[in-house]
C-alpha cells in the first residue's frame, strides 16, 4: 500500500483509468474475435466488414493512449493477412 499522500492519489487516479481504458480493450477484443471467427468460417463480405470496424477500433485506442501505436498496427496487420489469405483461397477454388 501507498505511504505517502501523492502515491495514495496516484493509485486513485490509475484505477479510475485503468476502468476507463477496460472497456476499449475489450471492445477491440470482441472486435478481432468476432471478424476471426467470420474469416474462418469463410463469411468473407462480413468478414470484410467486420475486419473494417476492428481497425477502426484499433485505430481509436491508439489515439487514445490505451494500446500502443505499434501494437495496434500489429494487430491490424494480422487481421488483414488472415482476411487475404481467406480470399486468396476462395478465390482459388
Amino acid at each position: 500500500m501507498p505511504v505517502t499522500k501523492s502515491a495514495q492519489k496516484q493509485m486513485r487516479v490509475a484505477e479510475r483509468r485503468r476502468l476507463r481504458n477496460k472497456s476499449v480493450h475489450s471492445l477491440c477484443k470482441t472486435n478481432i474475435a468476432k471478424a476471426e471467427r467470420l474469416i474462418f468460417s469463410g463469411e468473407l463480405e462480413l468478414a470484410r466488414e467486420a475486419v473494417v470496424a476492428a481497425i477502426s477500433s484499433l485505430d481509436k485506442a491508439a489515439e487514445k493512449g490505451i494500446i500502443h501505436p505499434n501494437n495496434a498496427a500489429r494487430r491490424k496487420s494480422r487481421l488483414l493477412k488472415k482476411l487475404n489469405e481467406a480470399q486468396a483461397l476462395s478465390s482459388a477454388e
